[in-house]
């Protein structure tokens, strides 16, 4: 599987070139003058790099399901019928990063899998556990099974010290051909408008990537992770030069959470709303330009508010780094360790001031998730109380009330009514539901008429479904 369905505009200019500059290019050109120039290669890089590269293979079982079963004079006359099993098969990518056997590729290229397996570049296969998924970073970690050796693994740059055409190589299983090196340059760093992902801070590479690279390796030239290929940009389904890998720091953070035995990646919460800068905006706060995260408000008792900040300050900067948006800020902040605080750039009234913000997590009690079981519009929906940290994940207001639907199963009956993640249930039958126990109360009592109250999309909906 991979992200490339975007509609792509490419325009091409022509730019006439001097008689001038063509006359300089041609006294800069020359013959090699050595056996020795002819031999420059990237290839003692690879040799060291490739055999930490490897292709995940996941496998899903569905039902081939007649949808004339459910017509009760069909399954009388012809019987019930047997369902059809079919094996989904999907094809990535993955890196190597500890020599016990863990692995990275992307939630996207093993998601819902019964089955994921790793082949090595010499050709040896394992079966593969999945020790985490992180959804928000499109990030999963697998861990090789039954391995009892040391893996050669892939140590991680520092993605913040990357530059705009630093050369880089992608390695990965394109078409599923066999693994294969491309090499280009960084045409971009922190690009936040690719839409992937909700910490939207790319890495942007000419380097080939096509499907099948999901998952890839990003190298620079001293053999280290760059990055975890993503995405491409594109109208054709192959590589047209645009290219977007996840950064390295943001991998170390997954990576971090995996090896402590975590089924979830803990990070910092701010415990305030961010939005952009629009010209409107600059123009009202007196800036030049449109940049920084401005704070839209701030929950009462947060690190945010304990630090001083304020609505309507402007960030724009975090540990001496600069802000340009929102995403930026999210990727910056998000990268932090647990512990500690960070240092935030603010300026509130057209003055500069330091705040420290104490690096710690939102508060996650009273989740209480489960999947609802009983015979209702809500069957299979893994439900969840909205606590601070699930505002947080989902970007919702911190004040919001009610269970959010987490999870859908691809044939339950609330994915087949036409629910969908990320609702918010507020009522049932005029019954308020502020917790999933509530939820599960309301769905176990049969009922002939289904009244139901949601937010989905910043909009409440009042829905009747037949039971």
């Amino acid at each position: 599987m991979f992200r490339a369905n975007w509609t792509a505009v490419v325009t091409v200019l022509c730019i006439g070139f001097s008689a001038h500059f063509n006359s300089v290019a041609a006294q800069d050109r020359r013959v090699p003058s050595s056996p020795a120039e002819l031999r420059l290669s990237y290839a003692p890089i690879v040799q060291r790099v490739q055999p930490a590269v490897v292709n995940v293979y996941a496998a899903k079982v569905v039902q081939n399901r007649n949808p004339l079963l459910d017509d009760p004079i069909f399954r009388r006359f012809f019987g019930g019928g047997q369902q059809q099993e079919q094996v989904q098969r999907s094809l990535g990518s993955g890196v190597i990063v500890d020599a016990s056997g863990l692995v990275v590729t992307n939630v996207h290229v093993i998601e819902g899998a019964d089955q994921v397996k790793v082949s090595l570049s010499d050709k040896r296969e394992f079966e593969a556990e999945i020790v985490l998924k992180d959804s928000r970073s499109d990030l999963a970690v697998l861990r090789l099974k039954d391995a009892r050796e040391k893996f050669p693994a892939l140590e991680f740059t520092n993605s913040d010290e990357l530059m705009v055409g630093d050369v880089v190589m992608a390695i990965g299983n394109p078409f599923g051909v066999g693994q294969t090196v491309t090499h280009g340059i960084i045409s971009a760093l922190a690009r936040t408008q690719v839409g992937i992902t909700d910490y939207q801070f790319f890495i942007q590479t000419d380097a080939a990537i096509n499907p099948g690279n999901s998952g890839g390796a990003l190298v620079d030239m001293n053999g280290r992770l760059a990055g975890i290929n993503t995405a491409i940009y594109s109208r054709s389904g192959g590589s047209q030069g645009i290219g977007f890998a996840i950064p390295a720091n943001m991998v170390r953070v997954v990576v971090a959470s995996a090896k402590s035995g975590g089924k979830a990646v803990k990070r910092p919460w701010l415990g305030a709303k961010l939005q952009a800068v629009t010209p409107e905006i600059a123009e009202s706060l007196g800036l030049r330009s449109p940049t920084g995260a401005l704070v839209a408000s701030v929950v009462p008792n947060g690190p945010a508010a304990k630090a001083g900040l304020k609505s309507s300050d402007l960030i724009t900067g975090i540990d001496g780094q600069t802000v340009d948006d929102p995403n930026a800020f999210d990727y910056r902040f998000a990268t932090r360790p647990i512990g500690g605080s960070a240092q935030i750039d603010v300026q509130r009234g057209g003055k500069p001031l330091k705040l420290a913000i104490a690096l710690e997590t939102a508060p996650d009690t009273g989740r209480n998730e489960l999947v609802v079981t009983a015979r209702s519009p809500f069957q299979g929906a893994k439900v969840s109380t909205i606590t601070p940290a699930v505002a947080d994940e989902l970007h919702l207001d911190a004040d919001t009330e009610g269970v959010v639907i987490t999870e859908l199963g691809d044939d339950s009956p609330a994915a087949q009514v036409g629910f969908q993640k990320g609702d918010i249930i507020l009522a049932v039958n005029n019954q308020k539901i502020g917790k999933t126990g509530d939820l599960e109360k309301a769905a176990g009592v049969s009922q002939r008429i289904w009244r139901i109250t949601l937010v989905r999309g910043g909009q409440q909906i009042n829905v009747t479904l037949g039971g």
